[in-house]
């Protein structure tokens, strides 16, 4: 399906092909080589590799429970919009040059259940549930843990300090402090929702969302075994500058959609 799109609709397709495959950035690595080894254009892959962790229609109904349906809603289209444009500037840079051959043992998604029957596929579908379930449920245990100690331990005073409105590099600090982490969306809402009664300002509480989803240090070392340096910077880059733009706007428009 990929192939018959290129240029800003091929980013755009793939962008919204993310937001249906609930991975984190983890997860996303071994489908982003896979469509590298494909042939598929890059910036295809890296929309696809920027949306899938940071965009997923079951967030978007966590979200909508939390702070509102609109502001679910656009930071979906905002976080599409970052992907399509990251894409789209990685594709205009003609860096192909700086994708590294991937040699190691990846998954063949698709060939070893292509002839299976409806029970076959069931069953697959059942083994690989187990599997999402227990490499996920650690990770949202303890952002329902960090959750907790921010909402009970913490001093608001302390926490609003750093992140609050009163300090103007706080989206720039939010974003940063969640690259260290890993988690998935599930994994992050619950501290979100700590940090936004605790009276941080929405647009920062979703930078940090975003800060974790997409740019994590456990993703960022997997994604170097496939992309060189100078490929990999850009990608922070253009993610960090979007995520940054992100959090500022909802900041300064958050209040007027809740």
């Amino acid at each position: 399906m990929l192939t018959k799109f290129k240029g800003i609709s091929g980013a755009t397709v793939s962008a919204l092909l993310g937001t249906v495959t609930p991975f984190c950035s983890c997860s996303s690595i071994p489908i982003f080589i896979g469509f590298s080894n494909a042939g598929l254009p890059l910036g295809v892959t890296f929309s696809f590799l920027i949306s899938s962790p940071m965009v997923d229609l079951a967030s978007l109904l966590l979200l909508a429970g939390f702070f509102g349906m609109n502001i679910s809603i656009l930071y979906v289209v905002l976080g599409l919009i970052i992907a399509i444009a990251g894409g789209t500037i990685i594709s205009k840079l003609n860096m192909e040059s700086e994708i590294r051959t991937y040699n190691e043992k990846t998954r063949d998604l698709y060939s070893e259940s292509e002839n299976f029957n409806q029970k076959q596929r069931l069953d697959y579908a059942l083994n690989d549930t187990k599997i999402i379930v227990k490499n996920v449920y650690k990770y949202v245990l303890i952002g329902v843990g960090i959750g907790s100690l921010i909402h009970n331990w913490i001093p608001q005073e302390a926490i609003l300090a750093v992140l609050g409105n009163d300090n103007p590099f706080s989206v720039i600090i939010a974003a940063v402090i969640g690259i260290p982490m890993y988690a998935d969306i599930f994994g992050t809402i619950p501290i979100a929702e700590a940090l936004f009664l605790a009276g941080v300002p929405i647009g920062t509480v979703l930078a940090f969302m975003m800060g974790v989803t997409a740019l994590s240090l456990p993703s960022m070392i997997m994604l170097s075994k496939v992309v060189k340096p100078k490929l990999l910077a850009i990608f922070i880059g253009i993610v960090t500058i979007g995520i940054v733009i992100t959090g500022y706007l909802f900041n300064a428009i958050g209040p007027f959609l809740m």
